[in-house]
């Protein structure tokens, strides 16, 4: 076993949505950080004097290696959502290759994001991949803290951006049952808190947290409540024979950038999130804000010139970085009927949304 510096972390998913806001993070709070990502040239913020980037992919065990030399913990960030073959079976391999590294190279704790639901029901493949891709790190490390979430509230998560496309370009909406299915958001700023708060935490066994706000509200709540703090008014009329499959057409129609996860996105959405105890409240310091504070927080941070990081800034989205985002780097949605460009990627990978927990 390697001798480990205390101080050093390894960060995934750096270009990602969650992963990027979190090094912003981590580098306010003046911590040792190493970047692992396939893209370096996608890191093109200013980093400080303590943050490096290496090149590899969580495929390449070797490069793995190389990049745990050192590390304290490691933060897994990654998932293959978008990925167009079998992601359960690259999400397998990927936690395998990145758990075994990091035991070999004496890394004390691996800090991962995964996905709330009840595994007694039948979840969907998202969901069931994310709390897999947990029990995988668990098997090859002795201690991984593993956070559950639901959909994750903040300027240019996946989560919020659906929901403000949805609801900036449809006067009137057709929904489908999902719309009525119960979700329990959280804030990214609290999100942050808890993943950041995990580096300190005194244990030296693996645990699972579920974590979320105080508010249990279905899709359709959550979508009336950004209607009005916008001042908009928003009729829903519900279709409950609307498949998946129609369903998720139709949201790639009205929100073309999400047409590469959209299938996978939707059939995640007929699963309830919520948290099921609370020992996260009972272990952390962090008091989760309420969804109408947490949407309010982000329409205020869409109003600025940039978002720190978007959800399609990874490439998992299949989005070029910036996609559906205007020039200036606001927010604010396209007009509806103007193109959209979607360009795949070919070997979808890095990444943490912003939905659940992805």
């Amino acid at each position: 076993m390697q001798d480990v510096d205390r101080g050093l972390v390894l960060l995934t998913g750096a270009t990602g949505y969650v992963g990027g806001r979190l090094l912003s993070v981590l580098q306010d709070q003046k911590r040792q950080i190493r970047c692992f990502t396939r893209r370096p040239e996608a890191m093109k913020r200013e980093l400080d004097a303590g943050c490096e980037v290496v090149a590899g992919d969580v495929m390449d065990r070797s490069s793995l290696d190389a990049a745990m030399v050192g590390v304290d913990t490691a933060y897994y960030f990654v998932h293959s959502m978008g990925a167009s073959g079998d992601f359960e079976d690259e999400d397998r391999v990927a936690a395998t290759n990145f758990s075994q590294a990091a035991a070999a190279a004496g890394v004390r704790r691996i800090i991962y994001l995964g996905g709330l639901g009840n595994p007694d029901h039948e979840l969907s493949k998202h969901l069931r991949s994310r709390q897999e891709t947990g029990d995988v790190l668990r098997a090859f490390h002795p201690q991984v803290i593993e956070f559950r979430a639901s959909i994750v509230i903040g300027s240019g998560s996946l989560s919020f951006e659906m929901i403000r496309a949805l609801v900036e370009r449809l006067p009137i909406m057709i929904c489908p049952k999902w719309v009525h299915v119960k979700a329990q958001p959280i804030a990214i700023e609290d999100l942050l808190s808890y993943l950041s708060a995990a580096l300190d935490l005194t244990t030296d066994a693996s645990q699972v947290f579920e974590i979320g706000g105080p508010d249990q509200m279905s899709y359709g709540e959550i979508m009336q409540e950004y209607a009005r703090q916008r001042g908009l008014s928003r009729w829903m009329i519900p279709v409950p024979l609307l498949t998946p499959h129609l369903s998720s057409l139709w949201l790639g129609l009205v929100t073309p950038l999400y047409a590469r996860v959209g299938r996978k996105l939707v059939e995640s959405l007929r699963n309830p999130t919520l948290l099921s105890n609370n020992l996260a409240s009972r272990t952390f310091t962090v008091k989760p804000r309420c969804v109408r504070d947490a949407i309010a927080r982000a329409l205020v941070n869409e109003d600025h010139e940039f978002a720190q990081t978007r959800w399609s800034d990874a490439l998992s989205s299949g989005g070029p970085p910036g996609a559906g985002w205007t020039p200036g780097g606001s927010a604010r949605p396209i007009p509806l009927g103007l193109p959209l460009p979607i360009r795949l990627a070919r070997n979808p990978r890095d990444s943490s949304t912003g939905y659940p927990a992805g």
